[in-house]
Formats: C-alpha cells, structure tokens, sequence
C-alpha cells in the first residue's frame, strides 16, 4: 500500500495547490441504439457559462477510432444551429472570424495524428448562457471470442505522448485530471435486433436490463447513476444465437450526384468464416515470434483499482511467461522492449529451445517499466529491418498502453510490411489508443485486443495465439454475382486476413438497375493449407428502408480512410487525393482529416473587448495531467523536495515528459546520471522565491472542494473485482520444459501442495519420473484448471505430444491412479493422449 500513499499524498498536493477555474461542460448524455451489430450514438454536452465575461470553451476528447461522425448540432434556448462539414481550413477561418466578432461558433474537429482524438471549440458563449452541443456517430461493434458485441464509450483520454521534434497538433492539447471531473454522464441504451437478446454485461454498474418485446428482441438499459469518469464504459451484447452471415442493402440519396457513392445503393456484407475442423486441429511448429513490450514509465500503473490488482507491466510479465512456453518446438523468437530507446534480449532471433527460453525468462523477471515515453516507431523500424528466416513467417505481438501521438506514421509504417509481417496487438488498461491497437492488426493483417479493468490478460493473448499457430489463410477472392446490368464496386480494402468465427466486413457499391432479378450472391474464396475453401452468401438486392444512411456512413468512412492512407503514402497526386477526401466527407456527412462541423449562430452578435478567454475541459486521466503540473509552475506554487523525489520515482514518464516539456522544452535523457540532474533542476525550479501560501504533502485545503482536480482515494477497491486468491497455474507453467515435459521434483509437488514423496510413492515402478510428472500435470490442469483452458491449451498440447513419444505402458492405470491422488475423474481420451 506505500505505492497509492505516497501517490495519494502527491494527488493531494496537486488538488489543494493548483490554480482551479470553473469549467463550462457540466452534463453528457448519451443515448446508444444498437440495430444488430452497428451502433448509433447520440452525445448531449450541455454548457453554462457562469463567469462575467464571454467564453471559448475547448474541449478535446475521445471517441472510437472508426466511428463515422456524422452530426453536429448545438441549441441556445430555442434556436437550433446544424452545423456543416467543410474544408477544415476553410472552417478554422470561418470560426476565427465569428469568435473574433462577436458571433457564437461551434466547430469539431478529427486530430490529424490520431482518428480516434476529437477537438470541440464552443466559441463565444455569453456569461449566463445555457448552450447544448450534440454529437451523433455510428460504429461497428467488434465480435468478442465468447461471441458477445462490445460497444466501448471512451471516457478516459490519457495524455499522448510526442516523440521529439514531431508537431502534435490537437493531440498536445489532452487536458485531462487524475480523478474526478467536475462534469456527470447518462447513459442509455436501446438495443433492437432480428435475434432475441440473451444478457447485457458490463465492466459499470448498470440498471436491470428491460425487454420491450416477450421475445425479447428489444430490450433498453441504464448505466447508473454516479460514473466517475475513471474507466470506459464497455457494454457486451449477447444474442441467444450465435452470428450468422447476413447482408443488408441500403437505397442511396435520390439528390446526390449521379455515380457517386451516396447516390447507389450499399451493400453491407458480414461474414463468418467457418474452417474445416481438421486443418484446424493442427498447429504449426514454424514461425518466428517477436514479443514487442512497452516498457514505458505508465505501464507501472495498476490494472484496475480492485483488491488483488497487479501492475501493468506484472501482468505483462506473467503474460509473457505463459507464451514463452506456449510456443511449438521448431519455432525462432525474440523479446523487445521500448519506451524512449528501445533494446532486445537477443540480437537477431534464436531457435526455440531450452537454453534460449531459460535466458528469456531470467530477463523477464528483471523487465521493469524504467524506459521513459511512448516511442514505438523506432524498434518497429528496427524489426522490420531485420531478414526474415526462411520457412518461418515472422509474427509480431505488440503490447502497449497506446499512449503515442504519431499514430498514423506507425501504421503507415506495420502496412509497408503487411506482406511479410504479421501484427497482433493488445491494448492494456484504460485510454489505450483504439487508433493505434485497432490499426496495428488492421494494417498487419492480426488481430486486436483491449484488456481493461480486473480482466485478465492472458486469456485474450492466448486467443491470439491460436489465430497466430493456426494455418494462415491466402489467396482470398471476392466475387460477385448480380442481376443483369448491375456491378458492385467494392468499398472496403482487400481482404487480406481471416480468422475462425471472427466477423469479416464488406462494403460495396451497387451501380446500374435491375431489369428483373432480385438476388444476388458473394463468393468468398480462399486456401488454407493447399486445399480451396468457399463461403457463399445470397442476398436480396431490394433496399431495405429501415437503416436511413447508416451503411453509406459507414461505408463512406471506410473509404476516407482508405484515401488518408493512400494520400500519406503516395508521390503523385496528393491535391487530387485530398479534393476526393474533401468531396466524399462533405457528400457523405462524414468527418475526415481535411474537414470540419462548423456553425455559426449570426443572429446574435456581442463586442468582445481584447482576446477571448479560454476554458479547457479536462477529460479524465489515470495520471497527473500536464495541465495541473502547468498550473502550479505558471501559479509559482512550491513542492516539497521530498514530494516530488517521490513524484519522480511513482508517476508514470509520461507525465514527467510533459514535465519536462512544460519547463525545458528538450528531449528526456535515459542515462540514471542524467535523470538525477532532471530532478534537482525540477527542485531548484520550485525551490524559487514564490507565492507564500505553500502546502506541504499531505495537508488539506477545504477550498480545494468540487473543483477541477479533485482525486478520489486511488486504493479504493473496485466492487466488481474478483476476491484475491493465490493463482497456482503460472507457477506450474513456469515448471515445464520447452520440450513440453516437467520434472519430478518438489517444486512441482509443492504446487500440487504435496510432497515429492507422496508423487514419488504413488508412481507405477515401470513409469519414468518425468513421465508420471507430466501425466500429472496435465491430470491437474484437467481436473483443477479447466475454466483456465483457453490459458494453458498450447502447454498441455505439447505435454501430451511429449508423453505419446515416450512409448508409455498401461496410461489408463497411471490416469486412475493420478485421479486418486487428487481426487479428479479425468479420462486418458480427455488429456488427449
């Protein structure tokens, strides 16, 4: 508990001494209607201006990396403004202008670094002023492995981190608070389907889940009241059956130019790829497996805030034992890690065996997260700078806390080697990036995670490790086939990966009419190990008139995307490129890089004497924000040497990084010698002839009370985090041999939580010891594990390989006799041997 003491004296330091202001945002209201497996959201902010003098309210926050923005109102009183998409120069002017006359402007704006970070300018609000600003996006909900939806409502926006020399735009103005904001949240949540709706789970406390319909395909829920901004909503939706491919056909806008996308009909393809079970029963033993690790000082916060919670960088450890001895025999591997340098643990990627993995482990143990920021650019570059070994296709595992602020350089950077690297990535805690965890698989042909609150991490890892061991799909095809004098002009990228049960999305533009036919149908077809497969579907093309334009959004936001990359990467014609992206947002209703919402209220009109004054809402962060630390240096507070030996030893980098930025303007160095001169210079700045209201760590100021800043006690636990209990399944994992054996030794007794003797005793005379060690093992992990399957699958598929070469006896009399010693009903077919 010194850990959240120390942190909870130095939150405390920061609430009572900061320079607080009021904050205009005072309310959010969400509203989220789910039609199948697409969302539509509706965010409310409403703002009041409660000072004397006019305001310009900023406020830059979070939202799902591919959602289609596709609504931006505001209301004053009775007067409604709609905002338009435009050029987004174009915009900033118009804003400019209205603000700087008098006139009330609202304008959203998409980062150029990062798609999933958003700017909201409310321009000109008069003191006393009610306004409310309403957003409106839709997004794909992503298929989980136990088949449930997630919907995620980001609430926590982390500050980015800016390697140096890089311009970070709207991503260097994160304003967010380690605590509590002084603004509320509704939610709720309609959820209409064709399938009856089995439960609603998620990681907040909600209201009891109310069907609309007896069969139940209707249903609404609330989350309850009290959020505290502290982690995203994530909601998973279950349907009683499971997901089935479908299409649905959506009629165009009768006014939009002839050709154009928004003009046709729009096919939305979902699709479910099912593998035939043998190709899938077998594991490949080739492969070359780099673990990319973010050893950055913000993975050194917790998990969640439960009782038994570990830090990031723990549970990563752990998590990393358990793939070391996962990976199939035959296979080369290699272990980075990165923060503001980056090193690995070999210097090109060794075989496979028992002395390299006993190597890495001993390396892992050591892995602290002491690496500085976020800067996951160079050892990708490094990576992929590396040849490749022949028969072994190189896989990339990448886990990070997602807090980088040249998101799009990165992924431009994973899609040039899409071709000979594959990316898996796992996004770790709250407020990672979905920009940079959902690209990362996108553009390398992977697949993504997000671990958050009390889940566990090596569940989700695993899954990925079969998709990894799986045999790769290749050769994918889509074809087409329409009623006479009708084509599909396909929306999406070309498929280049499919996974087992995971859903693959189609986008495609219908041109040309129907002389008479009705139906239509899509190939899918691909090879997996040498041999051809093929998923058909067939569909009517009649448009369904139920949907509006949710699938043209979408598949308009599909297609900007698709240009944004295309314009980053190419030499010709980017005026060309960028004019397409321009157009199709402002025909579509849909956000881009290169276009803005913009409103402007002209019927009200007030002189603004001198510059406007700026109000920035904070979101919140799970650090301390560079806005608060901004505050006490420009209000001339000062730290206790002793507070802020401990802020440099226990807040993460990041934070220190916008330290250093805020006073310095260099780049953080990484030798111990100089981090030590970094921190006496940070003493002697607040050691300075400064203000005399000085708090010391730990005293409480009353005025500091519901205001910005204000930090709930870290340690608090999480009412929904499991009960701590001892895990005994990585210290046996932990015990195996790369070969997939273990030993007959009392370490391996003791986590059976006997003694060597009383294995030794019980084992048949004609039975080697590392046999009946391993039979036991598995017997174990059967028997006392089996939850933890999904965990422990690729070891116990190599223990019982190992155990069928060895060319044992009588297994059904060493199976019953493993059974009594531990009081297990496990049969020789289940252990699989």
């Amino acid at each position: 508990m010194m850990l959240f003491s120390c942190m909870c004296d130095v939150l405390q330091y920061l609430r009572c001494c900061a320079v607080f202001v009021s904050v205009p945002l005072k309310s959010i209201s969400v509203e989220v209607r789910v039609q199948d497996h697409v969302a539509s959201v509706s965010s409310t902010l409403q703002y009041v201006n409660e000072e004397q003098r006019p305001l310009e309210a900023l406020f830059v926050f979070p939202l799902p990396a591919d959602a289609a923005v596709c609504h931006f109102s505001a209301k004053i009183g009775e007067q409604e403004i709609v905002a338009e998409l435009q050029d987004k120069e174009t915009a900033r002017d118009q804003y400019d202008d209205a603000v700087s006359s008098g006139q009330q402007a609202f304008m959203l704006e998409e980062s150029a670094e990062s798609p999933d970070v958003f700017k909201l300018s409310v321009g000109c609000l008069l003191p006393g002023q009610n306004a409310a600003v309403t957003i409106i996006y839709i997004t794909e909900l992503a298929v989980q492995a136990d088949q449930s939806l997630r919907f995620c409502l980001p609430a926590v926006l982390n500050p980015r981190y800016t390697p140096a020399g890089s311009d970070a735009g709207i991503v260097s103005e994160i304003s967010s608070v380690c605590g509590a904001v002084p603004y509320s949240l509704t939610l709720s949540v309609h959820v209409s389907s064709p399938k009856p709706i089995s439960k609603l789970e998620s990681n907040c406390t909600l209201d009891p889940l109310v069907f609309l319909r007896s069969d139940h395909t209707q249903a609404t829920v609330n989350l309850s009241p009290g959020h505290m901004f502290d982690r995203d909503v994530e909601l998973f939706l279950y349907y009683q059956d499971t997901h089935q491919p479908s299409a649905v056909v959506e009629a165009g806008v009768a006014t939009a130019p002839s050709g154009s996308l928004m003009k046709d009909p729009v096919v939305m393809i979902s699709l479910y790829p099912e593998f035939p079970e043998e190709m899938m029963s077998s594991l490949k033993n080739q492969g070359e497996f780099v673990f990319v690790m973010d050893r950055s000082g913000s993975m050194d916060c917790m998990m969640h805030r439960g009782i038994g919670a570990q830090k990031c960088i723990e549970s990563a450890k752990d998590t990393l034992l358990l793939l070391l001895k996962s990976l199939p025999m035959g296979c080369y591997f290699n272990i980075y890690g990165f923060g503001s340098r980056f090193e690995s643990f070999f210097t090109k990627s060794v075989e496979y065996n028992q002395d390299k993995m006993d190597q890495a482990l001993k390396k892992v143990k050591e892995m602290r997260a002491d690496m500085g920021g976020t800067e996951i650019l160079q050892p990708l570059a490094h990576i992929y700078s590396q040849p490749c070994i022949p028969e072994h296709p190189r896989q990339l595992f990448i886990f990070t806390d997602g807090e980088v602020e040249n998101t799009k350089e990165v992924l431009d950077l994973v899609k040039s080697h899409a071709h000979s690297h594959r990316c898996f990535s796992f996004g770790i805690g709250e407020g990672a990036s979905t920009a940079l965890i959902t690209g990362l698989a996108r553009e390398g042909s992977g697949h993504a995670q997000f671990i958050t609150g009390s889940e566990r991490m090596q569940p989700k890892v695993m899954e990925s490790l079969r998709f990894a061991l799986h045999p790769a799909v290749s050769n994918i095809s889509v074809d087409w086939t329409l009623p006479e004098r009708v084509t599909a002009e396909t929306v999406s990228p070309p498929i280049d990966v499919l996974f087992q049960g995971q859903r693959t999305l189609i986008y495609a533009q219908l041109k040309g009419k129907s002389s008479g036919g009705s139906e239509g149908s899509v190939t899918v077809k691909y090879s997996l190990k040498d041999q051809q497969v093929t998923n058909q579907l067939h569909f009517c093309i009649k448009p369904t008139e139920e949907t509006g334009l949710v699938i043209h959004q979408l598949a308009a936001r599909t297609l900007i995307h698709s240009l944004e990359q295309k314009e980053r990467s190419c030499d010709g014609d980017f005026e060309g490129i960028r004019n397409s992206i321009v157009e199709l947002s402002v025909q579509a209703g849909v956000s881009s890089v290169h276009t803005a919402f913009i409103g402007i209220n002209k019927d009200t009109k007030q002189t603004v004497k001198g510059p406007l004054q700026q109000r920035r809402v904070p979101t919140c962060g799970l650090q301390v924000s560079s806005v608060q630390i901004q505050d006490l240096i420009e209000g001339g507070y000062m730290v206790a040497p002793e507070c802020i030996q401990e802020m440099s030893y226990h807040l993460a980098p990041r934070s220190q990084n916008w330290f250093e930025r805020l006073i310095f303007r260099h780049h953080k160095p990484t030798a111990p010698e100089q981090k030590i001169g970094f921190m006496t210079k940070v003493q002697n700045f607040f050691s300075r002839d400064v203000k005399t209201a000085t708090v010391q760590c730990g005293e409480t100021n009353s005025q500091s009370q519901n205001y910005v800043g204000e930090m709930p006690v870290l340690s608090s636990p999480d009412p929904a985090a499991p009960e701590l209990q001892q895990d005994l399944l990585l210290p046996l994992v932990s015990l195996q041999k790369t070969s997939g054996c273990w030993e007959l030794d009392a370490a391996l007794a003791a986590v059976f939580g006997k003694t060597k003797d009383e294995l030794t005793n019980q084992k048949p005379a004609q039975v080697d010891g590392s046999v009946w060690a391993t039979l036991l093992a598995l017997i174990w992990l059967y028997g006392w594990r089996k939850g933890q399957q999904v965990e422990w699958q690729f070891v116990a598929q190599k223990a019982a390989a190992w155990i069928a070469s060895q060319k044992v006896g009588d297994l059904s009399q060493c199976v019953c006799l493993g059974n009594v010693l531990f009081g297990c009903e496990v049969t020789k077919d289940t252990l699989g041997i």
